[in-house]
């Protein structure tokens, strides 16, 4: 059962390919603000998946996020995801991220439970112009 207080962290080195030079958000060798936010994502599907039926999904609705500080290539970071508040099917998370220096970025995340294949029948429909 989905309740507030459900969490999840996840630590990761920044390697040369997760820095916004690599991945295209920027020309400096740090941490890339799109791969914070995607491990942010990570931390929050992960902490709710155990909670869902076999049929169930999450995907990403909606991001409020802050990069607070820059965290150069070979450092660890990690993101932590805590559920906040369950309204439906709506997960509102409060997100986390650190590295040995301090904070790293802050912010909301909201998901949406959503049952997988009729999501996937959704999304095969608009690639066939159909939906």
């Amino acid at each position: 059962m989905l309740q507030p207080g459900i969490t999840q962290e996840l630590t990761f080195s920044v390697t040369q390919s997760l820095t916004a030079q690599a991945v295209g958000s920027g020309t400096l060798p740090v941490l890339a603000t799109p791969v914070m936010i995607a491990r942010m994502e990570q931390a929050a599907w992960q902490a709710v998946a155990p909670h869902l039926s076999p049929e169930e999904s999450t995907v990403g609705i909606h991001m409020d996020v802050e990069h607070l500080s820059p965290t150069p290539a070979g450092m660890e970071v990690t993101c932590r995801a805590e559920l906040l508040q369950v309204e439906g099917r709506r997960l509102t998370f409060r997100v986390t991220a650190w590295d040995a220096k301090g904070p790293v970025g802050e912010g909301t995340h909201v998901r949406a439970v959503i049952q997988s294949s009729r999501f996937l029948d959704k999304a095969q429909k608009k690639m066939q112009g159909l939906g």
